[in-house]
């Protein structure tokens, strides 16, 4: 699935359109590059699911930031600065499993990288930026058709 997004607005309407489809031990893998709208779009989406506006900073230096939703923690990673794929079990990578993990450079978890995902590739071509959803797993491609 492709999506031209002319603004940040439309980052975070993507954001919201995909929240009520989301549930525990879901993993959402975002790539792109630095000013994609990553972060704009996970801070959309964290807000939806907690149900207000919420703080949302990015997690470059910290590579985690957690919060509660009414349903299931949510995980915000920013994986840029980590240096060895072994190093998300010190961030609490293991305790996904019974939240949602948002992932901003899931390439460096190497082989952790958990096969069943959702990727989305944010790019920036000319004035505008796309989006595109690429289910890893038949269960995210019968939800994704929910959009």
């Amino acid at each position: 699935m492709r999506f031209e997004l002319n603004d940040q607005a439309a980052t975070a309407h993507l954001a919201r359109s995909l929240a009520p489809i989301l549930r525990a031990g879901d993993v959402i893998a975002l790539r792109g590059g630095l000013g994609a709208g990553k972060t704009t779009f996970a801070r959309a989406l964290i807000s939806t699911l907690i149900g207000m506006e919420t703080d949302v900073p990015s997690p470059t230096y910290t590579l985690v930031q957690s919060y509660d939703g009414p349903e299931y923690p949510i995980f915000h990673f920013d994986l840029y600065r980590l240096e060895n794929p072994q190093d998300v079990h010190e961030l609490g990578w293991d305790e996904t499993q019974h939240g949602l993990a948002l992932i901003e450079w899931p390439e460096q978890a190497g082989s952790f990288l958990p096969k069943w995902r959702l990727d989305l590739t944010l790019e920036i071509v000319g004035d505008i930026r796309l989006a595109r959803l690429e289910p890893c797993g038949e269960d995210w491609q019968t939800r994704l058709h929910e959009l």
